[in-house]
């Protein structure tokens, strides 16, 4: 059976290919050349790159993946300390998904949730990722160290997502395609950037079984373990050394919050950015702009 997204990635392939015991990842490959794996964010799965994937298909074999608990991919139980949604886990997955396509090593580019999956990625398999881009994110422990008001009313669902279950999990059940409609429209652009065949895919993602439960354990994780592995880190100095490049969007809520450069620059050694003219969404809102600063920087040609 085809995948419903493909007609959104014009000469790709869909695999799912079992990654560990009982847990596949599913992704979207398309291209020829180094490898280049896409990591999406929340709510959404792998079609967010559909704008910019054709483009980056003529210069990398690129796989756009479903996180674990997102997409197609598989969604586990959470366990009682959330560790099968600890980044680490989730960055194992996609580690493998890569090994199994052919590529030992490869560059990163990623969003929003996918993009502290490749934060753990690069630090806990730093021989495998030649460098990495990442979009709208401030460091996850610089994020919940310096929650202010503003922040917490403007990522409600960060304090939301991580309440015991099943309280959560079932508000969204209840109906998934509101949840998606209501927290993607919800931001600086409404839902106006969104190709309605990649917001039905969204819709019909989070209404999969699992789906709710993996999107509230993705964020119990990052409230709890993850901060553990994160500030193992900082104790024994254990930084980013790769070339990493952070953009945001200028209308977008990490601008107003946060100073992302000089937060990824505290925990990276090598670390260039800025925003974009865009909200939170880059590769949906600003693909021109977001290839224009990524792909050269992906390919090695700028610092």
């Amino acid at each position: 059976m085809n995948h419903p997204a493909l007609p959104l990635f014009p000469g790709f392939a869909h695999h799912l290919l079992e990654v560990s015991p009982g847990i596949s990842i599913s992704a979207m490959v398309g291209g020829q050349g180094p490898g280049l794996l896409l990591l999406h964010g929340h709510p959404q799965t792998l079609a967010i790159w559909h704008k910019v994937a054709p483009t980056l298909a003529q210069h990398f074999t690129v796989v756009a993946a479903d996180l674990r608990g997102y997409g197609d991919s598989s969604k586990p139980e959470g366990g009682p300390d959330h560790a099968a949604y600890a980044k680490r886990s989730m960055a194992q997955d996609q580690v493998r998904l890569m090994q199994q396509l052919g590529f030992a090593g490869f560059a990163v580019l990623a969003h929003d949730r996918g993009a502290r999956v490749a934060h753990r990625l690069a630090l806990d398999h730093p021989q495998v990722v030649s460098r990495m881009a990442l979009l709208d994110i401030a460091p996850t422990l610089a994020m919940y160290a310096q929650t202010t008001e503003a922040f917490a009313r403007a990522y409600w669902h960060w304090f939301f997502l991580i309440q015991p279950q099943p309280l959560p999990e079932r508000l969204i059940a209840a109906n998934p395609a509101a949840y998606v409609t209501d927290v993607m429209g919800n931001r600086s652009a409404g839902l106006a950037p969104f190709d309605a065949r990649a917001l039905a895919e969204y819709q019909r993602c989070l209404a999969l079984p699992g789906a709710a439960h993996g999107l509230c354990e993705d964020y119990r994780a990052s409230a709890g373990i993850d901060l553990v592995h994160d500030r193992e880190d900082i104790a024994q100095g254990r930084r980013l050394q790769l070339p990493l490049q952070v953009l945001w969007g200028a209308q977008g809520v990490v601008q107003r919050c946060f100073d992302p450069l000089k937060e990824w620059q505290k925990v990276a050694t090598q670390v260039s950015g800025e925003a974009l003219p865009c909200g939170h969404y880059i590769a949906e809102e600003a693909p021109d702009a977001l290839l224009a600063k990524a792909l050269p920087f992906l390919q090695g040609l700028t610092a």
